[in-house]
């Protein structure tokens, strides 16, 4: 876990120590004003052995180590926020990078808002512990260390009362790490739920509303908001009982420092001064308040330990897509053999596909049609190489698909599911997404065989039209139709269509279905869809039951055979839909 700290704290370790310096000078002032003060009453305590003059010039240095103060600590937050944003926008290129090579089955278990909960409010925690560290560690060390040396130099015998804060602060720091670390943890993982809890709610209003269950909604974030709240309570009460103990402790070492001084005085037991004592008193409360300081920070130490804990769920998983040495493909035909394909969910029983079989040749279109539950998705995400074979083996080529790097293989691929999935920003932006440069003529060329232009031409600020977090502005079949203009803009060798014009009403499915036939000439082409329409012009039909292919061939044939496929779509033996 220290290792992350370290490996971000070396990287801004210059500005970090500029800052360090610049803190370090700005706070002379805490261990400098005991030795003036003291100086100024000795000279008004004893004027037979000091002049007038001593005190203007201690005054004077005195004036000097504050008013330094305002440009020291500039100097200090300026460097210091250098590092701590670098180290801030780091981290979290660290966490977006990582999440991009993450495999898919990993943002099946964890949900978004607690993968967003990482990303924004554990980074932020990081951030703070590291100013805090950077504030109050440097100078308690110095603080310690000046005053030590002062009060060695002016009453050895002093530094008895230093030694007692160490054992104290040890026996503090031990009895609440555990119960922060505890408190901490359950705060962070309430959160989480809560930010999922609150991802899905926003997701769901719709539906919600649909059915009018408000009041359920509210009363299923209400009580996680109560999880939170207690959790946070709890916190909150460690903290503060901690906070208080660790006050009166090193204050009461306080009263006890100051007595003990007054008395050596009063006694003469040593030859120390009115001066010395407030010298000696002062320091001891400045190394008391730099202590306690520090013991005020454990509880945002454990906060700051608990985020790196989470933050390193995501960098150190091992649910990686390996990628790394493979080939890269500098072009693709799209011809695909399945050999003996198996696959099974670790977290499920039973098997998701077995045995799978088939080949397709470049620019072969090829239907998948099946009930429920038959396997049909399973089987597209093994294309799309989001899943890998449990046993058996792909071809892409002649090219064994574990051997590819993936992420140059999804080049020449794109994909249309039944969920469209579009981002808040422009008609354009959506369309041409991961494109670095598009022409226009391209661009109007996709428009008009995905029939975008004609909706698009009505829009107040046409192609620069924002369409809403989801597309919420477009109606379902123009959402479907903008992400197949995104795939069409592509220009794919294999082309995926999973439910494509499942959200297109008679007319714009006509129309899709136009677009749809321009798109899959010449290229490798996998269908699911319920719709004839979509399916029956298909080179083959595969048909899936209970996660094997029982019947290929095309529509016609498989009609007249009579058997699943027949009965799936309710054909009469006269080859008549029912």
């Amino acid at each position: 876990m220290w290792r992350l700290l370290v490996d971000l704290y070396r990287s801004e370790r210059k500005w970090l120590f500029y800052a360090v310096c610049f803190h370090i000078v700005k706070h002379s002032g805490v261990w400098l004003a005991p030795i003036l003060t003291a100086a100024i009453i000795n000279v008004i305590t004893m004027p037979q052995q000091h002049s007038l003059t001593e005190l203007w010039l201690y005054a004077a240095i005195l004036v000097f180590v504050y008013v330094q103060n305002i440009p020291t600590n500039y100097a200090f937050a300026y460097f210091l926020g250098i590092a701590t944003r670098n180290l801030e926008a780091t981290l979290r290129l660290k966490i977006v990078t990582q999440l991009q090579q993450l495999s898919m089955s990993y943002f099946h278990r964890n949900s978004a808002g607690s993968l967003q909960s990482k990303l924004l409010r554990d980074v932020e925690t990081v951030e703070q512990m590291t100013k805090a560290l950077m504030e109050i560690i440097p100078i308690t060390v110095a603080t310690i260390t000046a005053a030590s040396v002062m009060t060695a130099i002016r009453a050895p015998w002093f530094l008895v009362f230093f030694l007692v804060t160490v054992p104290a602060a040890v026996v503090l720091n031990r009895l609440i790490r555990q119960p922060l670390e505890e408190r901490n943890r359950a705060f962070r993982i309430s959160i989480e739920e809560m930010s999922s809890r609150l991802t899905e709610m926003i997701r769901l209003i719709p539906i919600t509303r649909a059915h009018g269950i408000e009041q359920t909604e509210i009363r299923l974030l209400q009580h996680q908001l109560e999880q939170v709240k207690a959790a946070g309570l709890q916190l909150d009460r460690t903290n503060g009982f901690f906070a208080a103990g660790a006050w009166v402790t090193f204050r009461l070492f306080d009263v006890l420092c100051l007595v003990t001084a007054a008395f050596v005085v009063y006694r003469g037991l040593m030859p120390i001064t009115v001066g010395d004592v407030v010298m000696l008193t002062g320091f001891f409360s400045t190394l008391t308040n730099a202590v306690s300081q520090f013991l005020s920070m454990v509880p945002l130490l454990s906060k700051g330990v608990e985020a790196v804990r989470s933050i390193r769920e995501v960098l150190d998983s091992p649910d990686i897509e390996q990628n790394t040495g493979k080939v890269w493909l500098r072009q693709v035909h799209g011809h695909f053999v399945f050999q003996d394909v198996s696959f099974a969910y670790s977290d499920k029983s039973g098997v998701s596909i077995q045995d799978v079989s088939f080949e397709v040749k470049p620019g072969e279109t090829i239907a998948i049609v099946g009930h429920s539950g038959a396997g049909k998705s399973t089987l597209l995400n093994l294309i799309i190489g989001f899943l890998r074979p449990t046993s058996g083996q792909i071809l892409l080529d002649g090219q064994h698909v574990n051997m590819l790097d993936l992420r140059s293989y999804r080049q020449f691929l794109s994909v249309v599911t039944q969920n469209t999935v579009l981002f808040n920003g422009t008609i354009r932006d959506n369309i041409t997404y991961g494109i670095p440069t598009v022409t226009p003529d391209l661009l109007q060329k996709v428009l008009i065989e995905a029939h975008v232009a004609d909706f698009v031409a009505d829009l107040p600020q046409g192609l620069d039209t924002l369409i809403g977090e989801d597309g919420a502005q477009l109606s379902g079949g123009q959402r479907q139709r903008l992400s197949i203009a995104r795939a069409l803009i592509r220009n794919p060798r294999i082309l995926i269509l999973d439910e494509a014009t499942s959200s297109l009403d008679s007319e714009s499915e006509v129309l899709i279905q136009q677009a749809l036939n321009k798109l899959v000439t010449d290229r490798t082409t996998f269908i699911v869809a319920h719709r004839l329409s979509t399916i029956q012009k298909a080179n083959r039909i595969l048909v899936m039951e209970q996660g094997r292919i029982v019947e290929t061939g095309t529509h016609e044939e498989l009609v007249h055979r009579e058997r699943v496929y027949a009965r799936l779509y309710g054909f009469t033996p006269e080859g008549h839909s029912a």
